[in-house]
């Protein structure tokens, strides 16, 4: 039985594994689907970036109710978790808590972990309470559909009842609850099994071992389907998170050439233009799919974690315009999605779907309702930046489609043919001084 036992703990530990792996590889597919971008600069502050916002969880606390809950949810399953490999261990050898030898210490780990099981557990309910109870404005924005609404409380209700097994998987075990050290919070369950045989004990601890292992890999796979894949993605999103100055925009090459062509004084307004290469010129302007943004965007996208702490900070969401900056990363992340469904069903290769980003997924209206204010780039806890997707498919809207509101249209054929905003000839413009 024991031997059967092990071999099955094997089957169901390779398939978990290589079903992750297998996610993993067409994430990373999808993502590289993305244009190239340098990165590779001040490695020391991305690592400060990343120690400080993915690991420190600073910008969580900004809310201190729900970033002090998150930090315990997510210091306490990450840790609880260490764990997994004890049962890794005697699931393949048929071991029963292979660290048990450590004596005194292993009882201070395991009740380390029983007092941090209850304070995630705790910790979920109340999360829970905030969504469905309280209702939490930004959890019921019109972007929150049937799936992202549900696949929050999934993920809560994961958490319940794999803390839950692990406290009861201790509470059980007859071995453990002799020590009587470890015990601290598993020893109040232990009375609801009173009574029961050392059979049923054994059945009952058994059951709730193979349930917490096998909802870990479960978990484990659910992650590439739900926003929860920040757990994993936050790590590389802070460390390569744009290290500019909130507010400054990128500039295509070519453009910027041009304009400082035209400000050189000493330059011949007459003599023929220099050739340009392919690589300051691009092939397309802007972006109107997916394939037009960075792998960095593509990243972000991905990473959300539909937190909606950006729309709730948004101004233009906030005067009711359709503009909500969430929406705007998990369209591009479902769309993404389907390019990538669309990559495997022909085998490789992309075949046009007669669908993009622009128009089928965000429309002109909410990209024209932002104002660049930044607030949604400050606000977001795992460093994403939906205004530069939101620019990029702007600056694809002007400049290959020559489409813009009339008031900006207007401003920018003043500016072409007066150098200014203002509808005044270049020659009138300091007549206001003589007024």
């Amino acid at each position: 039985m024991t031997l059967l036992s092990n071999v099955l703990f094997a089957i169901a530990l390779i398939i978990g594994v290589g079903f992750f792996i297998k996610n993993i590889k067409k994430l990373r597919r999808n993502i590289k689907l993305g244009n190239d971008i340098d990165v590779s600069d001040n490695k020391k502050q991305r690592f400060k970036n990343m120690a400080l916002i993915a690991l420190g969880q600073s910008k969580m606390v900004r809310r201190p109710v729900s970033g002090i809950l998150h930090i315990i949810v997510y210091v306490g399953f990450v840790i609880i978790n260490i764990e997994v490999l004890e049962i890794i261990i005697d699931g393949i050898f048929g071991s029963h808590r292979i660290f048990k030898f450590l004596g005194t210490f292993y009882g201070v780990l395991i009740g380390a972990f029983e007092v941090l099981a209850a304070l995630v557990f705790i910790a979920v309910v109340v999360f829970w309470l905030r969504r469905n109870i309280i209702k939490v404005k930004r959890f019921w924005k019109s972007e929150m559909t049937s799936w992202p609404k549900n696949d929050g409380n999934y993920i809560l209700y994961f958490e319940m009842v794999l803390m839950s097994l692990f406290l009861i998987m201790n509470a059980t075990d007859i071995s453990f609850q002799d020590m009587q050290s470890g015990n601290i919070i598993s020893q109040y369950l232990t009375p609801l099994f009173s009574g029961l045989s050392l059979t049923t004990l054994h059945i009952i601890e058994r059951s709730a071992w193979w349930l917490h292992i096998l909802g870990i890999l479960v978990f484990l796979n659910y992650l590439y389907y739900s926003k929860h894949l920040h757990i994993l993605l936050a790590f590389p999103n802070t460390y390569y998170g744009s290290l500019k100055p909130k507010g400054q925009i990128n500039n295509l090459k070519s453009v910027t050439n041009e304009v400082m062509l035209m400000m050189d004084p000493n330059a011949d307004p007459f003599a023929a233009p220099a050739e340009e290469s392919d690589n300051d010129v691009p092939a397309k302007f802007g972006a109107s799919d997916v394939q037009d943004l960075t792998w960095l965007q593509l990243l972000n996208a991905y990473t959300c974690t539909e937190c909606g702490r950006c729309t709730s900070e948004c101004p233009a969401n906030q005067t009711g315009k359709k503009l909500s900056p969430r929406k705007i990363m998990m369209d591009t992340r479902d769309r993404l999605e389907e390019v990538g469904k669309n990559i495997d069903a022909n085998k490789g290769v992309f075949k046009d779907d007669g669908k993009q980003l622009l128009g089928d997924y965000i429309t002109s209206e909410e990209l024209w309702a932002c104002t660049s204010c930044n607030a949604c780039v400050e606000a977001c806890p795992v460093s994403i930046d939906p205004l530069s997707i939101i620019m990029e498919m702007r600056r694809y809207m002007v400049m290959e489609e020559s489409s813009a509101p009339a008031e900006l249209n207007n401003m920018m054929t003043n500016i072409e043919n007066n150098g200014a905003p203002w509808p005044y000839n270049q020659m009138d413009r300091l007549n206001w001084k003589d007024q």
